[in-house]
């Protein structure tokens, strides 16, 4: 009898649930209430934020096919071997700019909202992607770059909005899309920036060679995104915000605190909220920086990689490379863009759901390192079979990096409540750009010095450049393993 009332007593317990508050008038709390609704995947938002990062993606990856040509035209280099070195520098000075502010914003995006910060990111990308098309000579190109980088906070607070939206078991979607409109991007802007580059030499029944086009060979591509870019921002005029701008009054330390999340009707269970989340050092969080570490090693990988790889593709036979034109590099970009929108889109969710975001880096990691070792022999290769090789290994290298790149975005997003997920990933793209910013310009200086040893006894020329970045990967498969990555609570390394 004892018992049976101890169960009936029990059971109302484990029964009850707090009530959900939604403040009106507060645009996080519109959003919540309409995932508790309905808990699909919100499709409609998800093409937006999809889009909307598009922008971001365009003019970084478009001048991948004619940066060596622009670099040779503004001569800057007085030595056909010394163009990847002026060349990693350009590539450099968006990252650079991106590394310096990206905190920033992050800090101002938990501040004021996503939304101000997501559209004045787009304005500066329309207006300084013009003036780079415009550039008379290398400094403007340098400096119109760096702007670019420095004042746009987009990245960081895209990822952070992308995992607002939705449930949590929509996040790995929510953040593989970063990695598919990047796919988009590699497919679009590459081939804009080959196929419309020089446009008078190409194309000179449509552009004369005393038209502006003429003067300046590599701003069409730019003026295209800049189109583009224009019609993205109309559109974030119906971008909802995320952030939630309620007040919550606590008697301690401090009379407000704004608190980014949905709140029960316990204030207990808000104060202790409170307690745990409010003024949490980011840098003491273990699994957020071990997280942030590994998403470095793996996008300065990536930049390294996008950077060398057409320098190496476009340059002569002569000097360890393949010889290809930039509609040539275009082209492998845009299928390697292509294998990645269905890669991301159909199959890694899938992986990552199955092996755990770790174990799934692992195996990536060893994978790209055995397919780098491939690339030097590439050079005995011609015509059809060339082409062939170089499409499936590009395909398959660029997969394997947004795979690991995906796998971090999981690991620290799962770190950080919502009131510091903006900063979070600000800080998390700024310390990214700073590898992305070292790596145009160490892979541009090592591919000028392998340029130059094409007749050493070991490891010549492009040899050594691959194994260069093997090392790197090694160093990534090291930090998939204890004690340098820690796990937050929620994840797995399953």
């Amino acid at each position: 009898m004892d018992s049976n009332s101890e169960g009936e007593a029990a059971a109302p317990l484990l029964e009850h649930k707090p009530t959900v508050v939604y403040f009106e008038g507060c645009p996080g709390c519109a959003i919540d209430r309409e995932k508790a609704e309905s808990r699909g995947i919100p499709y409609l938002r998800f093409f937006h934020i999809w889009i909307v990062n598009l922008v971001v993606c365009l003019p970084i990856s478009s001048i991948f096919p004619f940066l060596y040509f622009m670099i040779r035209d503004l001569r800057i280099a007085s030595r056909v071997e010394d163009i990847g070195f002026y060349a990693g520098f350009v590539g450099a000075s968006l990252m650079l700019g991106r590394a310096l502010t990206s905190t920033f914003w992050g800090m101002i995006a938990d501040r004021i909202g996503r939304k101000p910060v997501i559209m004045f990111g787009i304005l500066t990308m329309l207006v300084f992607n013009t003036l780079f098309g415009l550039s008379m000579n290398y400094w403007m190109a340098l400096a119109t770059r760096f702007l670019l980088g420095s004042l746009n906070g987009l990245l960081g607070c895209l990822r952070a909005y992308a995992v607002e939206v939705c449930q949590p078991e929509h996040h790995a979607i929510a953040l593989s899309l970063i990695s598919t409109s990047w796919a988009i991007g590699l497919i679009l802007g590459p081939s804009i920036g080959g196929y419309l580059a020089q446009p008078t030499e190409k194309y000179p029944n449509l552009f004369p060679s005393n038209s502006i086009f003429g003067r300046f060979p590599y701003f069409l591509p730019c003026l295209c995104i800049t189109v583009f870019c224009f019609v993205i921002l109309l559109s974030c005029v119906w971008l909802q915000e995320t952030l939630h701008t309620h007040e919550l009054e606590k008697q301690e330390d401090r009379a407000t605190k704004t608190v980014n999340c949905r709140f029960s009707d316990s204030e207990e269970i808000v104060e202790q909220y409170i307690t745990l989340n409010a003024n949490k050092s980011l840098f003491k969080n273990l699994p957020l920086m071990s997280s942030i570490i590994l998403f470095c090693i793996a996008a300065f990988d990536d930049m390294a990689y996008m950077e060398i790889f057409p320098l190496w593709a476009e340059s002569d036979t002569s000097y360890g490379g393949l010889g290809l034109l930039s509609e040539d590099v275009g082209q492998v970009f845009a299928i390697t863009g292509g294998s990645i929108l269905l890669y991301q889109t159909f199959i890694y969710p899938h992986i990552v759901k199955i092996l755990g975001p770790v174990t799934t880096s692992r195996i990536v990691a060893v994978s790209s390192m055995v397919l780098l070792f491939t690339y030097p022999w590439m050079t005995h290769l011609s015509g059809y079979c060339l082409s062939i090789v170089l499409n499936i290994a590009s395909a398959i290298k660029a997969n394997l990096a947004v795979t690991i790149i995906t796998c971090s975005l999981i690991l620290q997003n799962n770190s950080v409540s919502q009131d510091q997920r903006a900063t979070a990933n600000g800080l998390a793209t700024t310390l990214m750009s700073f590898s992305k910013a070292v790596a145009p310009i160490g892979g541009g200086i090592v591919f000028s010095w392998v340029q130059k040893r094409q007749q050493a006894f070991f490891l010549p020329g492009d040899q050594m450049l691959f194994f260069l970045m093997d090392i790197n990967m090694f160093l990534a498969l090291i930090w998939t393993f204890k004690p340098f990555l820690a796990l937050p609570e929620q994840s797995s390394s399953s």
